[in-house]
């Protein structure tokens, strides 16, 4: 199944990824590799994570992020990545 991000969760991978490079000398290259490892095995695994309001979620586990995405017309459309560490998920 194909995956897709949206305009909003493009945004929030962009910024995540900036600051995880700069702040992250020791592997700079972790949240890029872990999601899109996430976004393959979302492809071929599409019901994986769990629910989460109307939404299904996955996390990243070693970058503490989670994938918040729901199934539409035959694709999986990530709404947001979202750190963990925010205490709460994101306005869907």
């Amino acid at each position: 199944m194909k995956v897709e991000l949206s305009e909003e969760a493009h945004a929030q991978v962009q910024e995540i990824d900036a600051w995880w490079c700069e702040n992250r000398r020791a592997a700079p290259d972790l949240f890029a590799d872990e999601l899109d490892q996430a976004l393959l095995m979302l492809e071929q695994k599409p019901m994986l994570g769990t629910h989460y309001e109307a939404v299904r979620r996955v996390l990243l586990r070693r970058s503490h992020h989670h994938l918040y995405f729901v199934e539409q017309a035959q694709r999986l459309y990530v709404l947001a990545v979202w750190s963990v560490y925010r205490g709460r998920g994101p306005k869907l």
